[in-house]
């Protein structure tokens, strides 16, 4: 791939104005670091357009040059994807407008720069619910989520991103400009176009604005923590909790007592409300569009679970307060686990059915492969995505405990395998998981994938190390 030259470099600064670019190093450190520090990575000029037509601009300008493009969001990505190593870097923070809310097509349009909490606050003012929420959702951008496919933690009613959105509006590798954004639930009319740029971590366009399902605000909502004895009979609690609720669970989240423990230790001004932390915790969410639904459903869940012995303890949040801090001690897991030295961390979703299984298995193989590793586990049970992260001992010489994540992190994903999962739920493959699932797909599939990146990028500018593409020079 063909570096920028000065001459580029100096179109791309003429066609952005003074404003839509910088090569300043303190300017550009927050958008060259990943969350984690896995990866730290280099531009020759980081481009931060105002506008779908800068945008264009800037593709076109690399495009007619061959030069590489790594499109960011808020830069919450967990998987490097949004790290240049030399290419050129463009930002979508700075496109923030709201085109269009419109209460009575259920559908709103946002620009791909607009934070995920802003989407949800949008949403709200219009007296309609946006229901996609996740950790990163005060940093994550519409365009970020849209092209990692982002899922958290109300998939069980909602769905994915991709399930979320009703029209794209992109910049294509060549510098054209899909208009996607339609209100329509049905179209009918050949492939969709939207439906490829989902997903696809900006190796087939930039996504500069979205039109996104909008649903009815619930008219009450209950939150519960319960405590179990076993992770499979949380996979029964599941089953019960969608059949005395008839589908108003929104969400299911699991909890190990280990992340539970570093929550309260690492996580200030935190206390978990089961004493003592229970070896699994779950916490359900339910909504209901009847006033007060929503607590009599919990009621007689809880009921039902104890009498039948799928729980031994339960906290119902009595107000929104309690309702928050319940939620931030699911969402304070990966901040938690931070300063306990890094670890391997695995992103994956097997059958609902199997996860009770899948996690006694890989936790016996990785205490066999490392027996003083630490395994933590939590996730959104309700859509068989957890996130199973593998800690150093304490004690343990942390960088010769990282030096075996590869192989480490192998015989986790050989299991997810083997129980027809994916290595990646929810996160996307990025820089982390591009070469590794070439062991778990099909030649066909990789192969078919490379071909429609061939024909919509046939010069192989958008973010090139990521994803499945014909055989190119590297940059």
């Amino acid at each position: 791939m063909t570096p920028p030259s000065p001459a580029v470099l100096d179109e791309l600064k003429a066609a952005l104005g003074p404003s839509g670019w910088s090569q300043d190093p303190f300017t550009l450190a927050p958008y060259l670091t990943e969350w984690r520090n896995r990866w730290t990575g280099e531009t020759p000029i980081l481009l931060t357009p105002g506008t779908t037509e800068q945008v264009q601009r800037a593709v076109a300008i690399c495009a007619a040059h061959g030069v590489a493009i790594i499109p960011q969001g808020g830069n919450s990505g967990l998987v490097g994807g949004q790290i240049p190593y030399g290419e050129v870097l463009l930002s979508t923070r700075r496109l923030r407008a709201v085109r269009d809310v419109t209460p009575l097509d259920d559908a709103m349009t946002l620009e791909a720069g607009i934070t995920l909490l802003e989407a949800q606050h949008h949403a709200r003012d219009a007296g309609r619910f946006f229901p996609l929420s996740l950790a990163a959702e005060g940093s994550a951008t519409i365009g970020g989520v849209i092209s990692t496919n982002a899922g958290g933690t109300q998939v069980l009613r909602y769905g994915m991103m991709r399930d979320l959105v009703l029209g794209i509006e992109a910049v294509m590798p060549n510098g054209e400009v899909f208009n996607g954004l339609k209100r329509l639930r049905k179209d009918n009319t050949g492939y969709d176009l939207k439906q490829l740029l989902i997903g696809a971590e900006g190796t087939l366009g930039v996504v500069t604005a979205a039109t996104l399902k909008l649903f009815p605000i619930m008219r009450s909502r209950a939150v519960a923590m319960v405590a179990l004895e076993t992770a499979g009979a949380s996979i029964e609690l599941l089953a019960r909790a969608k059949q005395e609720t008839g589908g108003g669970v929104e969400a299911f989240e699991l909890m190990k007592q280990l992340g539970a423990e570093l929550v309260v230790k690492n996580i200030p001004d935190s206390r978990w409300p089961l004493d003592p932390i229970p070896v699994w915790s779950v916490l359900i969410e339910i909504a209901s569009g009847t006033p007060g639904g929503a607590e009599t459903q919990l009621e007689r869940l809880l009921e039902v679970a104890f009498e039948e012995g799928l729980i031994t303890d339960a906290a119902i949040a009595q107000n929104d307060a309690q309702r928050a801090a319940f939620w931030r001690l699911r969402e304070e897991h990966s901040a938690a686990l931070k300063p306990e030295g890094g670890g391997w961390k695995h992103d994956v979703s097997v059958p609902i059915s199997r996860i009770a299984d899948f996690i006694d298995e890989a936790t016996a193989a990785v205490e066999r492969f490392h027996p003083s590793a630490r395994v933590s586990v939590f996730g959104h049970i309700g859509d068989g995505n957890l996130h199973y992260d593998i800690l150093p001992g304490v004690g343990e010489d942390v960088p010769a405990f990282l030096a075996r994540w590869k192989n480490g992190s192998q015989v986790v994903h050989d299991i997810v395998a083997r129980y027809d999962g994916s290595i990646s739920a929810e996160h996307g493959l990025g820089r982390l998981k591009t070469d590794e699932v070439k062991r778990y797909k099909s030649p066909l599939e990789v192969a078919t994938m490379a071909a429609i990146r061939g024909a919509i990028d046939p010069k192989g500018i958008m973010n090139p190390a990521v994803l499945f593409s014909p055989e190119r020079p590297s940059c």
